[in-house]
């Protein structure tokens, strides 16, 4: 039986989202249609839009189209498989220091990991990029993982890396790629090479 429930702001908060941080959380929901339908141990949420706070800081914004979360004997896990995007704070809402988005993601609540896969993106505020297919996000040590192959983009000194594993922090800072992979280069001032001219192109091939 299918059971329609129409809930706002923190009666979705209570129910959904605060399974996603697990960390002390402050969530709000705007204009959610037809949460809680149930079937099969499946609640459905629409149009989320919740906040992650931190020792009263707020750290992260999530917002998804689409939300389903199963309850089973194993475990619980969230699914977000209409896409996602994630803001990440520095101190507060008025700065923001990396994002986040990909296509689909699913929160497992036992590991407080996000697994997230198909045109996974993350940039910070100094324009540095991550590409990849899919990646893990560990809340608990707030960073970023792959095994997988991932292309990094830096701005300032310009760099482009492609390499088979890799792990971040989730402001993509303290960056360590491994096997990098040919045509990855660095663009370095020559003042730094030998004092004169333009940038010199170091590619690893």
């Amino acid at each position: 039986m299918i059971n329609q429930v129409h809930h706002k702001t923190y009666i979705l908060a209570a129910l959904l989202t605060g399974c996603f941080f697990m960390q002390s959380c402050e969530n709000d929901v705007n204009e959610v249609r037809e949460l809680g339908r149930k079937k099969e141990n499946v609640e459905e949420g629409r149009n989320i839009d919740s906040y992650l706070s931190m020792d009263g800081k707020m750290k992260a914004h999530l917002t998804a189209p689409l939300m389903l979360r199963y309850q089973g004997d194993t475990g619980r896990k969230t699914e977000f498989p209409r896409s996602l995007h994630v803001d990440f704070y520095n101190d507060s809402t008025t700065r923001i220091e990396s994002q986040l988005s990909a296509r689909y993601g699913r929160y497992m609540e036992n590991e407080s990991k996000v697994y997230l896969r198909d045109s996974v993106v993350a940039f910070n505020v100094k324009g540095d990029t991550l590409f990849c297919k899919e990646m893990y996000w560990d809340q608990n040590q707030q960073k970023f993982y792959t095994e997988k192959e991932v292309t990094i983009s830096q701005r300032y000194p310009k760099k482009r890396f492609s390499g088979i594993g890799m792990n971040c922090n989730q402001d993509l800072t303290n960056l360590t790629l491994y096997k990098i992979q040919p045509g990855s280069f660095a663009m370095i001032a020559d003042s730094l090479a030998n004092g004169n001219g333009p940038a010199a192109d170091t590619t690893h091939k």
